[in-house]
Formats: C-alpha cells, sequence, structure tokens
C-alpha cells in the first residue's frame, strides 16, 4: 500500500507529538488518535475526548520492535518470538508491562498492548516522531470509528490538534488483540 506523506507534513506532527497535541491519522482499519506516550496530560486530552476510562488502558504502535523495548517487561523467548513473528502488520499483543510504564497506559493492568504497524503513514509518524505513539481509534467510546478524515472532524473536533490525510489499510475490523502469554484472543 504505497502512500505518500509531505515531508512537510510529518514535521508538523512531529512538532505536535512532541507538544502534547493529539493527532488523527490512519491505521490499518481505522482513524487512530495519538499522541506522546509519555505525556500524561496529552493522554488524559485524549481519553478525555474519547470519554473512555483511563482503566482500561491503551494500545502503543510503533515502526519497529526495539522502540517498544522501554515499555515491555519479561516476556519469555518462545512468546516473544511469536509476536515479533507477526510484525510488522496488523497484530496487537497484550505483553507484560514494564515496572515503569505510566498507568496511564497500562490502565488498571499490569500488561500493555503493542504492535509494530505496517501502516505506511501510521509508521512514518512514528519514525519522524522517533517514539513509539497512543494509538486508539478515532470516536467516542462504544460509537463507531472514523474511516475517514471528515469522520475524525465529525465526531473528534475540537479536540484534535493535527489530522494527517491518508487512506487505511483496508481491514475491515480494528486489529485483532491477543494475548502473547497465554495465546489466546481478546478481540477478534
Amino acid at each position: 500500500m504505497a502512500q505518500f506523506i509531505h515531508p512537510w507534513h510529518l514535521r508538523l506532527a512531529r512538532d505536535v507529538i512532541h507538544g502534547g497535541g493529539l493527532i488523527a491519522y490512519p491505521t490499518e482499519a481505522v482513524f487512530g488518535l495519538g499522541c506522546h506516550p509519555l505525556d500524561g496530560d496529552a493522554v488524559a486530552r485524549l481519553l478525555k475526548l474519547k470519554q473512555r476510562p483511563q482503566a482500561k488502558g491503551l494500545i502503543l504502535i510503533a515502526d519497529r520492535p526495539e522502540a517498544l523495548t522501554p515499555y515491555l517487561g519479561e516476556i519469555p523467548n518462545q512468546a516473544w518470538q511469536r509476536v515479533v513473528e507477526s510484525w510488522p502488520g496488523p497484530n496487537t499483543w497484550v505483553v507484560p508491562a514494564s515496572d515503569t510504564t505510566p498507568e496511564w497506559l497500562t490502565g488498571r493492568h499490569d500488561s500493555i498492548a503493542v504492535r509494530v504497524t505496517d501502516h505506511p503513514v501510521a509508521a512514518a509518524l512514528c519514525r519522524i516522531a522517533d517514539t513509539p505513539l497512543v494509538s486508539t481509534s478515532a470516536n467516542l467510546s462504544q460509537h463507531p470509528p472514523a474511516r475517514n478524515p471528515l469522520q475524525v472532524t465529525l465526531r473528534c473536533n475540537p479536540g484534535v490538534d493535527l489530522v494527517i490525510h491518508g487512506r487505511t489499510g483496508g481491514l475491515s475490523r480494528p486489529t485483532a488483540i491477543r494475548d502473547a502469554l497465554k495465546e489466546t484472543l481478546i478481540r477478534g
């Protein structure tokens, strides 16, 4: 899926992310809302916008597995190998979180959901910002997710500082979420 995003837009997104802002961007199936995962104020804004309880936890996306390392706890080699072999791609895994991973990311859990995205725009955003991104669907909780920039504007404004245009990856449903240790499906 070749998509072009102008370098100026990438730099603008990087500045918004590092400035505590919220961005909306295309992912594998829907538009996502994202921010810097270590910016508690930005995450709080995102949760308030979505009307999502912090206790549920959030997903982090990255452009490469190594970018997720600071957020990961002890993962058995066999489980980690299974996870890494599924990436990049539309596979989100719940893994143990590190002791230093903020509670605003893990919620009430001692784990965190992570994905190395193969969506070219989402991966480019992670690369230019040099950080994983919080990634949650662009919608109010319990409402249909946005699938294009107009729907983001209608469902999430005011509140989003920058909408990155592009096509979603074509999946009909958000990515599956699996537990890496138990090898069970959490969301299909």
